[in-house]
């Protein structure tokens, strides 16, 4: 087994060889772009690993890792096209750095690519690989349906709401993991029992991507922080807050979430103040936590060894204390 840092440098050295910039340049360029933006590069990180947690080798397993990264990397170009972002990990999006239509392009161009490089594996595998990528991809693109629906309702649930990450961004982190063990050939068993591992984590990260957008650090954060206050999503920490506060509090609290003013500071300054006076921010913490113990609950059924075990451990507690 290597360490975590080890398969990200494996994964990178790969993606370098195959980023090429080919005619027509408007249609590559971006593609190049949003794939040389950095990121944490969990998803292929993860596919790597988990290949190799079960046996097999993390060269055979690069093409998966690539599509899933590919795959990620189209959605948050489309994604960025529909929140209007300006900044994607500090930089430019593309849409901004290019147009719309090019980023509506270039992401069509990615998702095609993604289902290439399956093409690299035998066929029993490959036949696996594109029928768990393809209901991943469905799933990403209802949980991104029910986020844009959130956005013009005040009644949202929390069950709703975990059920739209779970689709958004869960369901990936879970793939990611499954098709490590495809490639590795793993049992069924093991390939059900890490994609919930997997999936598990990937709830615990996207409320802490939901926590770390209002009070993340702006210089390590690498997107706009306060992003989701100024478009109004009702996140967990929003959610909670509803729960908590008073009837005065949900007043200002929910009037708040209707405006958009021309100088956002105001709003997400009191908005924070409230996540904060209401208990909002603790139980979200808590809650990233007690996905997390859930994950690593099921890390102790698999049938792996202990050492294998540690470094998924050691994976989930840095995602849990991550500040990018």
């Amino acid at each position: 087994m290597h360490t975590i840092s080890d398969y990200q440098g494996y994964f990178l050295e790969y993606l370098s060889k195959k980023t090429t910039t080919k005619e027509p340049k408007n249609l590559y360029e971006p593609i190049s772009y949003i794939l040389s933006l950095g990121g944490k590069r969990l998803r292929p990180t993860l596919v790597l690993m988990a290949s190799e947690i079960f046996g097999g080798s993390y060269e055979k397993a690069l093409d998966a890792a690539l599509a899933v990264e590919v795959f990620h990397n189209f959605s948050l170009i489309h994604d960025d096209i529909m929140d209007d972002a300006p900044l994607r990990r500090g930089k430019e999006t593309v849409h901004e750095k290019w147009d719309i239509n090019t980023g509506i392009l270039s992401g069509d161009a990615m998702l095609i690519n993604a289902y290439q490089l399956f093409e690299n594996y035998d066929g029993v595998t490959f036949q696996e690989l594109a029928k768990l990528f393809t209901k991943t991809a469905i799933e990403v693109c209802e949980g991104q349906q029910y986020d844009i629906d959130f956005e013009t309702r005040d009644d949202v649930t929390i069950p709703e709401y975990i059920k739209m990450i779970e689709y958004k961004t869960a369901v990936l982190v879970g793939a990611a993991m499954k098709m490590g063990a495809i490639v590795a050939g793993a049992s069924d068993t093991s390939k059900s029992s890490v994609y919930d591992f997997g999936r598990l984590l990937g709830l615990a990260f996207q409320i802490q991507d939901d926590y770390l957008d209002a009070f993340g650090d702006p210089k390590t954060f690498g997107k706009q922080v306060g992003g989701d206050i100024i478009e109004n999503k009702k996140t967990f920490l929003y959610l909670k807050a509803i729960e908590f506060a008073t009837k005065d509090e949900q007043k200002q609290l929910k009037g708040l979430f209707t405006l958009n003013p021309e100088d956002p500071s105001e709003k997400i300054n009191t908005v924070k103040y409230l996540f904060e006076t209401t208990g909002a921010k603790e139980a979200t913490r808590s809650e990233i936590e007690k996905y997390t113990n859930k994950a690593f609950v099921l890390l102790e059924n698999l049938s792996i060894d202990n050492n294998k075990k540690e470094l998924l451990r050691l994976f989930g507690e840095q995602l849990m204390n991550r500040s990018v």
